[in-house]
Parts: C-alpha cells; structure tokens; sequence
C-alpha cells in the first residue's frame, strides 16, 4: 500500500520533515518515490507547511493513503482529505 507520510531530516532537537509518498512497508527514512512538501514545525506559524497540491491530490486520486499527522497538515493547508480544496 502507498503512502503519504513524514520523512524525518534536519540536526539533532531542530527537526525537519518532508511529506512523501512512499511504500508502507519501507522504513520511516527509507526510500521514497516523490517527495510532495515539507513541514517544520519550529518555523512561525504560516510558514511551517509547504505542500505541492497538484501532486498530493494526483496521489490521493490513485490510491494513496494519508497518515494521520499528513492530513492534520493537508486540514491546516485547506486541502481535504480526499484531495479537493474546501
């Protein structure tokens, strides 16, 4: 099953995640096929999600599944979870 989830990267207590689209059974840091956007949750509030909504609705289209915590965001975002804006 695809997923879209969190990609861990950035310095040690500065996290940085990437959203990507990835295979449920690889590793949290693992291989990915398309990373999609990126989350920094130390960035000021607006700033913190940055989400490519062509590709995230294209990948919600085919089949993938958001994890909890990306459709929190993609809510943060205005985008719905099956991929349409509000």
């Amino acid at each position: 099953m695809v997923k879209i989830r969190l990609k861990r990267f950035g310095a040690a207590k500065r996290p940085c995640y990437r959203i990507v689209v990835m295979d449920s059974r690889e590793p949290r840091d693992g291989r990915c096929i398309e990373e999609i956007g990126t989350y920094q949750p130390i960035e000021k509030e607006g700033n913190q999600v940055a989400i490519k909504e062509d590709r995230i609705k294209y990948w919600i289209g085919v089949g993938a599944q958001p994890t909890d915590i990306v459709a929190k965001l993609m809510n943060k975002k205005g985008l719905a979870k099956n991929g349409q804006s509000k």
